[in-house]
């Protein structure tokens, strides 16, 4: 199964994972994220495979989730709304987001990557 790696080019972090996606011989598929995001039922999707809370697939260390001010408005909005703010802009979207369909993983920690994708 092909995977699906949500990325950002100029991200540290996006490269490091693609570094060690590539190092591991895992064959993936690059998106862009800010260039083509992930719709909103796709994004729902992720996040319902993941596990995760909705919360974590927020960028928070970027400028557009600062400049909107999203750090109060993520613990009090339903899941409807977040999915709707996620879907309205790449940056606000944590990344990587790396998937085969069924697992998710979002943002890169090499232990994760190795237990998640090497299993």
């Amino acid at each position: 199964m092909a995977h699906t790696f949500y990325w950002y080019p100029k991200c540290g972090t996006c490269r490091n994972a693609k570094k060690w996606l590539d190092e591991h011989q895992i064959s993936y598929e690059a998106i862009h994220i800010a260039d083509n995001p992930p719709s909103r039922d796709e994004l729902a999707e992720l996040y319902k495979k993941s596990g995760l809370e909705l919360k974590k697939f927020f960028n928070t260390s970027g400028m557009k989730y600062r400049e909107l001010g999203l750090k109060d408005k993520v613990k009090t909005a339903s899941e409807d709304e977040l999915l709707d703010i996620l879907a309205s802009d790449g940056m606000l979207i944590k990344r990587p987001i790396l998937t085969d369909g069924s697992k998710v993983t979002v943002g890169f920690k090499e232990d994760e990557y190795a237990k998640t994708w090497l299993a």
